[in-house]
């Protein structure tokens, strides 16, 4: 094997790991101070004002165009889960309402009216 003092990749390795820990040092050092958190506080504001105000001008641009937003959609997906939600319930008292009455859930027979329109006779007469 090769000598470790004289291997070029190890040389590199202690290297990066020593420029590591100068990193964490001074980003360490950076993080502590009041300073840095006013900036970090003032960015994260900014950025927040930023999307709220994107969101606005998105909103204006959408009604111009004569489309739904985002929370329009949303509240038609509401309101249709709740349309849904409200027919399975129906769909359910109706099954209860018919099993109790006897009707049969399987045939739509049950459902029909009687035939009272008889087919023609063979010979062609209709009576």
């Amino acid at each position: 094997m090769t000598d470790k003092s004289n291997d070029p990749i190890a040389v590199w390795q202690k290297m990066v790991g020593e420029m590591e820990k100068g990193f964490n040092s001074f980003a360490n050092q950076a993080m502590s101070s009041p300073e840095f958190s006013q900036a970090v506080n003032r960015a994260g504001g900014v950025a927040a004002g930023a999307q709220k105000q994107l969101g606005d001008l998105m909103e204006k641009y959408l009604v111009s165009m004569n489309l739904p937003s985002r929370d329009q959609v949303t509240g038609l997906a509401e309101r249709l889960q709740s349309i849904e939600g409200q027919i399975g319930e129906i769909k359910s008292m109706l099954s209860q309402m018919a099993a109790s009455s006897g009707i049969s859930q399987g045939s739509d027979t049950a459902l029909r009216r009687p035939r009272t329109k008889r087919p023609p006779s063979e010979g062609g007469e209709q009576t």
